[in-house]
């Protein structure tokens, strides 16, 4: 469809046709990878990008069967639910990367406000948060070549219709069909997102005093007691990205696992 060789033919076949153009250009995208399945975007991606597709590339699903996030968690997309996709990145600077997910999550939340009827909320590192629980996930995977980022996949899932999953939310549920209201449909998401995300992908360097003060708007968990990584009292985020939590012995900064508050499983 693209120029780009198809690394997976024999696993899906890739959307052809001219609702896949007319994306593509309407994205303002180099490339495109639109598959009715698969079992990843994110390995999809790294197989594009290792095989040299540009900065931009999009990788995008309807479904996926092995969908993965943090910690190896894997889960099932259920067609047309949600927005399953992988933006491929190829950074000249490295110095953001250690922040990369809070920064899209920052630029996510912001972009998909317009969907619902409260500001959308950040739960350190990945997640996007609605009162009703998790409304999506952002993974970023970085492959590295003598020191410098090669590729960066920018992995992203927003739930977009009701789902049965517990504590998840989507950017349907406050829609009222009843009033002629609808959910948003994919392309209408993925024309505000996606400027978002390469946004994001373009800035170097520690999260700034902006930033900061933005996510401290927009944390989930500020306040809030958690068992883990540390326990404690979370107390914001740091320039580097790592979580500040208030604990018995002082304050600690965590640049690594998830947050687990009083009274959730994992």
């Amino acid at each position: 469809m693209t120029g780009l060789s198809d690394p997976i033919e024999a696993l899906a076949r890739r959307h052809d046709d001219e609702d896949a153009r007319a994306l593509l250009r309407a994205l303002d995208l180099p490339e495109l990878a639109w598959y009715p399945e698969l079992p990843s975007t994110m390995d999809v991606a790294h197989t594009l990008a290792e095989r040299g597709a540009p900065s931009g590339t999009l990788v995008l699903a309807d479904a996926q069967t092995r969908g993965r996030g943090r910690g190896g968690k894997r889960w099932n997309s259920a067609p047309g639910a949600g927005l399953w996709m992988t933006l491929i990145d190829r950074p000249t600077d490295a110095s953001g990367l250690e922040v990369l997910s809070l920064r899209v999550g920052l630029r996510a939340a912001r972009a998909l406000d317009r969907f619902v009827p409260s500001p959308i909320r950040l739960k350190w590192p990945n997640d996007l948060m609605l009162p009703a629980g998790k409304l999506g996930g952002i993974l970023v995977e970085v492959r590295w070549r003598e020191r410098r980022p090669e590729w960066v996949a920018l992995g992203i899932g927003i739930n977009l219709t009701p789902t049965r999953i517990p504590g998840a939310a989507s950017l349907g549920e406050s829609a009222s069909p009843s009033s002629g209201e609808r959910a948003p449909d994919r392309a209408e998401v993925l024309g505000q997102l996606l400027p978002a995300l390469r946004a994001a992908c373009r800035r170097a360097g520690a999260l700034s005093a902006d930033e900061l003060r933005e996510f401290a708007e927009r944390d989930w968990a500020r306040g809030r007691r958690v068992r883990a990584p540390r326990e404690g009292i979370v107390a914001g985020i740091s320039p580097a990205g790592e979580v500040v939590i208030e604990t018995m012995a002082g304050i600690v900064h965590c640049a690594t696992g998830s947050l687990v508050l009083d009274g959730e499983t994992s």
